[in-house]
């Protein structure tokens, strides 16, 4: 759980959860972002019923910072390396404005392509 200090009167300790929430929300923002790619144990609980919001990524908490893993699927005929940079600057914008914690780095993988392309 990362902890905050805010202004001498305490901390605030933000879950990673939700710095996973909010890194999927920046994410599935992006142009030509289908979805987020969960690992199977993510998969079964959403056929389950138990909806994962912060499916397909990973917090890191650093000295410093942390560092987020997102796993993503994008759609055919859009640019990869672009559409992995512009999630990498979406979600350490999107977090680092939310929270005012740093991050040290998003590392995108690229799990698989749409081909029912619903351009955005």
């Amino acid at each position: 759980m990362a902890e905050l200090n805010v202004y001498g009167t305490g901390t605030v300790n933000i879950a990673e959860d939700v710095l996973g929430v909010i890194a999927s929300i920046a994410a599935s923002e992006v142009a030509g972002v289908t979805e987020l790619s969960g690992t199977f144990s993510e998969e079964m609980l959403e056929l389950v019923g138990k909806k994962n919001a912060g499916k397909g990524v990973e917090v890191t908490e650093h000295e410093g910072g942390v560092g987020i893993s997102i796993d993503i699927v994008v759609d055919f005929g859009f640019n990869i390396p672009d559409v992995a940079r512009k999630v990498q600057s979406a979600v350490k914008s999107a977090v680092e404005s939310m929270t005012s914690m740093t991050v040290l780095n998003v590392d995108v993988t690229v799990e698989a392509i749409n081909f029912k392309t619903n351009k955005k």
